[in-house]
């Protein structure tokens, strides 16, 4: 018998995929807007229109609370619920969207941009352990008996936040709907969910998903809209308890000064990144180059943790730079549905444009443009591989976020001066370094300001593991356990008694 692993087969996307869903849900139930206004949903590598969908605002938002309200009274079928059957319906969920896995990748990738392949097997795989990885944490959500001074029995309760709002971003809408209702749903919360309107199908599709898993209604309510209204109202909304916000730091600033203007809800924030890869020069430069190159390019670089400022070593700096070209210039481009593609379309115009306009700012600056730097074809947002080396710290490509596929390349001469110049930024999402030498990977893992620490590797991302940032890059964390924390509040019960026996 053979020991090799069988490769998966990827199966051809859907053809003429049909959009079953595009209403509100609310309460397992389909509706129109209330003010009766629809949106239209592009497709950014056509620059066509897939269909309309109905444009909730703050109206339907008030509905979705209500209903999501009423769904977590006390005595109400989900409060009722045991907690081992909460995760037996994330896993059922799981094993739908497992199920509709096809039609979800196909959907992701027409909508977002997203070249097939990564839709189908990294973001399906990535939505699916999410919900089994908490489904198994739903019955072991459990405080503590604590020995407090005097004749009292005292204990804590880790008890559901309650009505939580969750705003999911463009880039991995599917994930990243995932990573927030899957811990919420499992400590018991009721949820309403506004994706983002340039990629709201695969949410609503989820939302035919959950009523089939059998979830009772009101536990998920889902509000397609724009930011400015929806998302608004939902930050605002005095009877949501909390808000979890994936997207960029200009509008989490907005999320969280709406939270302190209204009820002081719960708000977690993951935000916008400049994350920093450090090259040693005694790295395995194969590896390095794979992983940086991979750790910008990957989905367009629309990717919060994109490795955006790549520091090397002086020594090797002329090697790694010419290698890193020829790894960008052979990326293939094109529609994403098509094998064999690894680079699709940015997500739309507005981003397309700031894209351009920023190597343009590189240009101008001094950066040593490469390869690129322009428009790939005639139709749909496609931008060519780009590759910038003699950057330096003080240029706008060193120090905002472009979410583009472009990449700085910098040098540096000491450990010390790199950690410094890697930490110089309002950001503090991620990190990596490359280097053979244990105790300079361990000098990096504590001094960096990041959230997460790659060592030879980036961008490895997994649901047992804690996601999140420092700094400007949000509050809070996600996944692992940590990200069970934030959907629990705990309660101490101090019970007197007449005579305590230690």
């Amino acid at each position: 018998m053979s020991d090799q692993k069988s490769v998966p087969t990827l199966p051809e996307p859907i053809k003429n995929l049909e959009i079953k869903y595009t209403k509100i849900f609310i309460n397992n139930e389909w509706h129109n807007s209330s003010s009766g206004k629809k949106f239209p949903v592009l497709n950014p590598a056509t620059e066509e229109k897939i269909c309309d969908i109905e444009e909730g605002d703050k109206e339907d938002v008030d509905k979705a609370v209500k209903a999501a309200r009423a769904a977590f009274q006390l005595g109400s079928p989900w409060r009722r619920l045991d907690a081992s059957k909460r995760g037996a319906l994330l896993n059922k969920l799981a094993d739908l969207i497992e199920r509709d896995r096809l039609i979800l990748s196909t959907m992701e990738s027409i909508n977002g941009g997203k070249p097939f392949a990564a839709a189908y097997f990294s973001d399906l795989d990535g939505a699916v352990k999410s919900l089994r990885y908490c489904a198994g944490w739903a019955d072991k959500n459990q405080g503590r008996t604590i020995p407090m001074d005097g004749d009292f029995f005292t204990f804590t309760r880790h008890e559901p936040v309650g009505v939580c709002g969750q705003i999911i971003p463009w880039n991995f809408p599917l994930v990243m709907m995932a990573w927030k209702i899957a811990p919420a749903l499992a400590c018991g919360n009721t949820i309403i969910v506004k994706p983002s309107e340039q990629t709201p199908l695969t949410a609503l599709h989820i939302g035919a998903l959950v009523k089939e898993a059998g979830i009772p209604p009101g536990v998920v309510n889902i509000v397609p809209g724009y930011g400015s209204t929806a998302g608004a109202a939902i930050s605002h909304h005095m009877d949501i308890d909390k808000v979890a916000f994936t997207g960029s730091t200009e509008v989490g600033k907005l999320i969280k000064e709406a939270a302190g203007k209204s009820n002081l809800k719960r708000v977690t924030l993951e935000l916008g990144g400049k994350s920093p890869i450090i090259v040693l020069a005694d790295a395995d430069l194969d590896q390095a180059l794979e992983f940086t190159h991979n750790g910008l390019f990957y989905h367009q670089g629309q990717c919060c943790i994109a490795g955006s400022r790549l520091f090397v070593e002086e020594s090797i700096y002329d090697e790694f730079v010419r290698r890193s070209v020829e790894k960008a210039k052979k990326r293939v481009l094109g529609n994403p549905l098509t094998a064999g593609i690894c680079q699709g379309p940015q997500i739309d115009k507005k981003q397309f444009e700031k894209i351009l306009m920023l190597i343009e700012s590189g240009k101008k600056e001094g950066a040593k443009l490469e390869c690129g730097g322009a428009r790939w074809g005639n139709k749909g947002y496609f931008i060519q591989p780009t590759v910038f080396s003699n950057v330096t710290d003080e240029m706008r490509i060193a120090k905002e976020e472009i979410f583009g596929p472009v990449q700085q390349i910098l040098k540096f001469k000491t450990i010390d001066e790199v950690i410094k110049r890697a930490n110089n930024t309002t950001y503090g999402l991620a990190a990596g370094i490359f280097t053979k030498d244990l105790d300079k990977a361990l000098t990096f893992t504590t001094a960096l300001q990041a959230g997460t620490v790659w060592v030879n590797c980036y961008g490895s991302l997994s649901s047992q593991c804690p996601f999140g940032g420092f700094k400007m890059s949000g509050n809070g964390r996600e996944m692992g356990e940590y990200g069970l924390h934030e959907y629990t509040e705990v309660k101490a019960v101090v019970i007197k008694i007449s005579q305590k026996n230690s």
